[in-house]
């Protein structure tokens, strides 16, 4: 289901909650939404449907929605300042991010899985962790 874009800051700030089998609707609804506004976003995190759980959805470099249940970055090189958009915020602004990193997370089946990024999808993944972290880019 494609649900509406949360723009409101206090709730975007606040952390989000480890994900649990129970919340594998609110991936999908995640992935759905992520795909309706592909035109202009490349990733999305379970608050901005309004959801504070550590779910993120990224497109990845074959343009297929990699959906990330509890992601962690394990590892990062190559930092660099970058420019971000985020469709839940006006305007553009500046954020470290890094080059090359490696993520653990559970997918959709609930297997643990590493693995590692760069470049455009990287910067994404890293966005939407900041989201469930509650920074607000």
């Amino acid at each position: 289901m494609i649900r509406p874009i949360m723009t409101k800051r206090f709730f975007l700030r606040q952390p989000s909650e480890e994900a649990s089998e129970s919340d594998l609707p609110v991936a999908q609804d995640l992935a759905d939404t992520l795909a309706a506004h592909r035109a202009t976003c490349v990733g999305m995190a379970a608050n901005m449907i309004g959801q504070r759980k550590r779910i993120i959805a990224v497109v990845d470099d074959r343009g297929d929605i990699l959906v990330m249940l509890n992601p962690e970055v394990t590892q990062a090189s190559g930092s660099y300042q970058a420019e971000e958009g985020c469709l839940s915020l006006e305007g553009v602004r500046t954020a470290t991010r890094y080059e090359r990193i490696t993520v653990a997370f559970k997918d959709q089946s609930l297997r643990t899985v590493e693995r590692s990024f760069s470049g455009r999808v990287a910067q994404a993944i890293q966005h939407e962790v900041d989201h469930c972290n509650g920074v607000v880019i």
